[in-house]
């Protein structure tokens, strides 16, 4: 990426209590835990037609929500004054985030009395789905915000949490 091309990042992500599920399987909450975690240490996140600019560019705050069955990313800059909102259908992901569950549902179920090489094969199969669902976020966020690979599994990972009815 040259130096001129914006470069922005997250530097706070919230999600919305009322669009999740009230009791999920625990590997949800870990799993979003980890993903906010590991998206605030590192990421690309610059909304586009922002100045984004040297320095390492502007910080930005994420709060994801679920309104009518769409997906609500509300960006805010460094001190949560609004940017800009998307309002994207989930539609498009239907599909890979359950079967993304069922072979989360599967590693963690494999993880106490399969052997190593069960286990790796499986996650791979989720590696799989997980990295599926990231590029349809990319597809769909697509001359909105530009986002890197890792930034969009982060992202997919948060999206599932939302996403999943149990």
């Amino acid at each position: 990426m040259s130096s001129g091309a914006p470069r922005g990042r997250l530097v706070a992500v919230e999600i919305d209590a009322g669009s999740m599920a009230a009791h999920g399987p625990a590997y949800i909450d870990q799993e979003r835990a980890a993903a906010i975690r590991d998206l605030i240490s590192e990421n690309l996140f610059a909304p586009e037609g922002r100045a984004g600019g040297g320095g390492g560019g502007e910080a930005f705050r994420l709060h994801l929500s679920v309104v009518d069955r769409k997906l609500v990313l509300q960006i805010n800059d460094a001190d949560d004054a609004p940017v800009v909102s998307h309002i994207l259908s989930l539609s498009p992901l239907r599909r890979v985030v359950k079967d993304y569950f069922l072979v989360c549902e599967a590693f963690y179920a494999a993880v106490p009395t399969a052997t190593p090489s069960q286990i790796e094969a499986i996650d791979m199969g989720r590696r799989g789905m997980h990295d599926e669902g990231a590029e349809i976020l990319r597809e769909r966020l697509k001359g909105k915000v530009l986002i890197d690979l890792p930034t969009a599994r982060r992202l997919f990972t948060l999206v599932s949490a939302l996403h999943w009815r149990g």
